[in-house]
């Protein structure tokens, strides 16, 4: 799996957990406040699609994560 895949997983994640934990009629409703962080994971994902640039990416690029399925020679 790549960097980019990681990403939408853990993204996807984090956002079906949030609003699990912030919808009042979810069963494991918490506290309302838990959409912020759905809102905080969104605007990332915006902001990532324009400036390339994602915190989760450097992260797993570090743990040897590899930025592309097909090995580039070239590159």
């Amino acid at each position: 799996m790549t960097v980019e895949r990681y990403i939408r997983i853990i993204a996807g994640l984090f956002v079906f957990v949030s609003v699990a934990l912030g919808a009042p009629s979810s069963p494991l409703f918490v506290s309302e406040w838990f959409l912020a962080f759905t809102a905080f994971v969104g605007l990332n994902l915006f902001q990532f699609g324009f400036t390339n640039f994602c915190p989760l990416a450097i992260i797993l690029k570090k743990l040897g994560v590899p930025e592309s399925a097909i090995p580039c020679k070239a590159c």
